[in-house]
């Protein structure tokens, strides 16, 4: 088969690789229909992520038909469509029963990271009851594949963990697409307001388009003065989403969060930042982080198909599988190609 795998730092290629085999009695392998491309995989391509090693297939969302299953299996049947969750739960150990899925003591973040990933023609997943989830009926299985990744990412870690709550101000700095989808999910807690800052005018049309009440560039003067006719009399914003994942954006949400305020990373850091707690700490300030669970998944989906969520502005080019190593070339240039999330069919 077919896959796209690390090939050193800042390089990836297209090989063969055996396909692979139900190895446990929970696994199942799954023949890929549609892949994406996550802004983790391009950090593992620039080396911040060295548990991942060179011929590591690459990948860790998209959409499959089940092949063939362990002798366990009994929540996924052969022909069937699923969706692949991001992050590789067990359902058993104290961390998943906690729904920190993310810090499962039997998987976690695997697939693409210590385990192939998605971004080929076959792909094993284990514990396959509690990791696959049939793709519901008459479905746009295109917008369907954020809710692999991005979308419980918007939800848990900046939605959930930032402490949205009706009528409540947003900042979210960062309009690619996991700033989007906190957006997207953020609208089910019907916040006062929701501003997007970026430095991208395309990526700010999509955040009008799904929803935000303000959009401001911060290359056209202060954020803060920019900023200031939505803070209220708290000085800031309720919740400021950090959507970027470098020093300098950072230190903006520090700059833009409120008294009593949380700011909610949801970056992908590859370098220290500067923390000015100094600052803060008088103005009791909270900061949350964390990796993906993906326990949400079941709940958005049954949204999505309720046509209660629209993530069809998310996906914005489309490729087939042989074109993948030209969706990295225009995924990675994303401020020249206005390119979003892309759809790789196979």
């Amino acid at each position: 088969m077919k896959a796209l795998v690390l090939d050193g730092v800042g390089k990836i290629k297209v090989v063969d690789k055996e396909m692979p085999k139900v190895q446990h009695p929970a696994d199942a392998v799954l023949k890929m229909v549609r892949t994406t491309i996550c802004g983790s995989d391009l950090h593992i391509i620039k080396g911040d992520v060295p548990t991942v090693p060179n011929g590591r297939t690459m990948g860790h969302e998209g959409i499959g038909v089940v092949e063939d299953i362990g002798a366990e299996v009994k929540g996924v049947r052969k022909g069937e469509k699923v969706l692949i969750a991001c992050i590789t739960s067990c359902a058993t150990c104290s961390f998943c029963r906690k729904s920190m899925n993310d810090q499962c003591k039997r998987g976690g973040w695997t697939l693409g990271n210590s385990n192939d990933g998605t971004q080929a023609e076959y792909v094993r997943i284990p514990f396959a009851d509690s990791n696959l989830y049939p793709v519901p009926e008459g479905v746009d299985e295109r917008s369907l594949l954020v809710y692999s990744d991005i979308l419980p990412t918007g939800l848990e870690v900046a939605t959930l963990r930032g402490g949205v709550k009706p009528g409540c101000s947003i900042a979210i700095v960062g309009a690619g697409p996991v700033g989007l989808a906190s957006a997207i999910t953020a609208q089910l807690y019907s916040p006062r307001t929701i501003v997007f800052l970026d430095k991208d005018e395309s990526r700010l049309e999509v955040a009008k388009k799904i929803g935000a009440t303000d959009c401001i560039n911060p290359t056209k003067g202060d954020v803060r003065e920019l900023a200031s006719k939505h803070f209220g009399d708290i000085d800031g914003f309720d919740v400021v989403v950090e959507a970027v994942g470098v020093p300098a954006t950072f230190k903006m949400c520090q700059d833009l969060v409120g008294v009593g305020g949380h700011i909610a990373n949801v970056g992908v850091h590859g370098t220290k930042v500067e923390l000015d707690i100094d600052r803060l700490w008088p103005r009791s300030i909270t900061i949350s982080m964390a990796l993906v669970s993906a326990h949400t998944i079941p709940m958005l989906l049954e949204l999505f198909a309720a046509g209660k969520l629209d993530t069809s502005s998310l996906i914005t080019h489309d490729f087939k599988f042989a074109e993948i190593e030209k969706a990295y070339d225009v995924f990675g240039r994303a401020a020249e190609t206005k390119a979003l999330k892309v759809n790789i069919e196979f």
